[in-house]
């Protein structure tokens, strides 16, 4: 695989943007805040993956949101979540939280340690309705369903203990230690975005490190392997 096959084209980490204040260290695949690059402006439905870095009990005061589906995956550390909706919750690894801005919604999001980083990924995607009623949704997902192969964790139609999503995509996420791989029959009608949160993986051979992502159009068999542990997100598009 090079990086410009016709089926595959790799956005290196190095490429990504990135904001840095006293208390936030973020990293921004998409054209985001300050950042813009008219060649990043999203994937399909895939419109933000902000690879945050957040100081112990720093975090974004309440601000508002409409018409998208935002996603918090967790990393390391927790996060504080409230909403005008009433919700609060702790979010932590292995948790997926899912919010639909709809008509309006309003947050915050602190690092609940007042002594440890938080390492997260947020994730946006456009909605397949605006006016939509805002909602918030949490789920767990144990490391043993992630360990060595893929776990379904957003979709649509929620199946499988997933949580609910408002446009037709699936995300997958898979924890890999050293000489595991899994694959992926991606359907001709579809397309995909390989996201490496951690570690380094190797797709088909071609070495990924945290922070690349690889956008893939048409039918694919995918073989997703590492050498040295790996944790990654797969988004399957219309």
């Amino acid at each position: 695989m090079s990086p410009n096959t016709i089926n595959y084209l790799i956005h290196g980490r190095s490429d990504r943007g990135r904001s840095q204040t006293g208390w936030l260290d973020s990293y921004h695949t998409f054209s985001f805040s300050s950042f813009y690059d008219p060649n990043r402006m999203g994937f399909h439905s895939l419109r933000v993956i902000n690879d945050d870095r957040i100081a112990p009990g720093a975090g974004f005061p309440t601000h508002g949101h409409r018409d998208m589906e935002i996603l918090t995956y967790v990393l390391s550390g927790a996060v504080e979540h409230k909403d005008s909706l009433g919700t609060g919750s702790v979010i932590r690894p292995g948790d997926v939280q899912i919010m639909s801005a709809g008509t309006g919604i309003y947050h915050s999001e602190f690092n609940h340690s007042q002594t440890e980083p938080l390492h997260l990924l947020q994730i946006w995607i456009l909605p397949d309705q605006q006016g939509l009623a805002p909602r918030y949704e949490q789920k767990a997902f144990s490391a043993e369903e992630k360990r060595g192969q893929i776990r379904l964790v957003a979709a649509k139609d929620g199946r499988d203990g997933a949580v609910t999503i408002h446009q037709d995509v699936d995300i997958y996420a898979s924890v890999l230690e050293p000489g595991d791989v899994v694959n992926y029959h991606l359907k001709s009608n579809r397309h995909a975005w390989l996201q490496i949160a951690q570690g380094v993986a190797t797709l088909h051979g071609e070495e990924l490190r945290a922070g690349d992502g690889v956008q893939i159009n048409g039918e694919e068999k995918l073989e997703i392997g590492t050498s040295i542990g790996t944790e990654f997100l797969l988004f399957d598009l219309a």
